[in-house]
Parts: structure tokens; C-alpha cells; sequence
């Protein structure tokens, strides 16, 4: 057990460095696929005056009532706000193409729907591996693996993604030997969490992905400059 500067008692999480009880309060209890192609906002400090945007995956409801977007970022799955990295990127906010607004709040209908069904499928288990949900990957998500520090590299679509009771929340990706129906929907028996994946490094966007898989010499090149940071 750590202490805490005033030298009171407090358990520290060895991972985060924050309170236990503040990570309780940060889990994630229920997520709500975003539907309807809302974005996220983002800048980086090599583009200064640019806003870039990236497909929302999901909406989130931690435990202590909070809602954010969820977006794959670099090797995991982040609340968009949490984004504060100078050279890949910061959340600046929300924007609605359909109706080409930009908004810095997550929609009232999201928070409804996460809070009404949160409630409605709660429980009470406390085992850590239970599987809360499992949603479909609807923004063409890729996941690459490699084995030989990027010599070879393999792009798989992410399937789906799963929530555990812990608030852990992993990308499926299908093992092609153990296919036996398709298509392979979520919870299907080949499926595997790609962040416990020996050779898995990053996520991608399905058109970054495709054009890596088709040589894009530009797509080659951004690709190259992360391997290498």
C-alpha cells in the first residue's frame, strides 16, 4: 500500500499511479454504439491551426455518471477528452455532419439511453471477467500484428468489442482457423482480444488500413514515422 503525500493510508493502483477508489469511479459500466456517424474533433502541434476528425466508435457511462466518446488511438480504446498528447493529438470536440455542428457535450439521447440501460442490466457479480456487453466494431477498425518487429505485418478487422465487468474493454479479432460460420458476429467461439496478443501493436482506421494493404506510398510513409517514434 502507498501513502499519500499527507502520509494518510491509501491503496494506490501500481499502474495508474491514481487512488483505487478514483479508477472504481473512472470504470466503465456501459457503452452505446454510436449510430449515426457522429465524429470527434482533434488537432496535433505539427498542424497547428487544423482540426482533423475521426469516426466515434461509442459512447461511455463510468461508474460515477460521467459520459464521453470512445475512439481506437494508437493501442487502445480512449475517452475522447482524455486525448492530450502534443504529437498525435487533443480533443477539441464533437461535430455532427448531418447537421455541421460542432458540439463540446455528448448528446442528452446518448446519456438517456446509456443511464436507462445501465440500470436496467445491472448486477451485482463482482467476477472481473464477466462479459457486460459485446458491440459490434461499425467504423472498420483494424488491428496489426506482427511478429518480426514489422518486417511482416498482418491488418485484421476488429470484429467486435468487448466490455468486462472490471471496465475493461477489449477488440475481438476472428482466428481464421477456427471459422466455422459466417458471418462471425460477436461472442462468436473464434474470436480472440487483440490487446492480449503477443504480436499486437496498433489500431487503424479501415481507409488507413486499406491503403497500407494496397501500398499507398503516403500511408507507407506516415506508417514508417510511427513505427520508428
Amino acid at each position: 500500500m502507498d501513502k499519500t503525500p499527507d502520509g494518510e493510508g491509501n491503496v494506490i493502483d501500481l499502474f495508474t499511479r491514481k487512488p483505487v477508489e478514483e479508477n472504481e469511479n473512472e470504470r466503465i459500466i456501459r457503452l452505446a454504439p454510436e449510430l449515426d456517424g457522429l465524429e470527434m474533433l482533434y488537432s496535433n502541434d505539427a498542424n497547428p491551426g487544423k482540426l482533423f476528425s475521426m469516426k466515434i466508435l461509442c459512447w461511455a457511462l463510468k461508474k460515477d455518471g460521467t459520459v464521453d466518446a470512445m475512439v481506437p488511438w494508437l493501442n487502445k480504446l480512449v475517452p475522447a477528452q482524455d486525448l492530450n498528447d502534443p504529437l498525435n493529438g487533443h480533443w477539441e470536440g464533437y461535430y455532427d455532419s448531418f447537421h455541421d455542428h460542432a458540439f463540446f457535450e455528448p448528446p442528452e439521447y446518448k446519456i438517456t439511453e446509456l443511464e436507462t440501460a445501465a440500470s436496467y442490466f445491472e448486477t451485482k457479480e463482482d467476477d472481473p471477467n464477466m462479459i457486460l456487453q459485446e458491440i459490434g466494431d461499425n467504423i472498420g477498425t483494424h488491428a496489426i500484428l506482427t511478429e518480426d518487429n514489422f518486417h511482416t505485418i498482418m491488418l485484421i478487422h476488429v470484429t467486435s468489442w468487448r466490455l468486462y465487468n472490471d471496465g475493461r474493454i477489449h477488440a475481438m479479432l476472428a482466428d481464421e482457423k477456427k471459422v466455422e460460420t459466417t458471418p462471425i458476429l460477436p461472442k462468436d467461439d473464434c474470436l480472440f482480444p487483440a490487446q492480449e496478443h503477443e504480436d499486437f501493436r496498433y489500431f487503424f482506421h479501415h481507409i488507413i488500413a486499406n491503403k497500407i494493404k494496397h501500398g499507398d506510398p503516403d500511408a507507407i510513409e506516415a506508417f514508417t514515422q510511427l513505427i520508428e517514434e
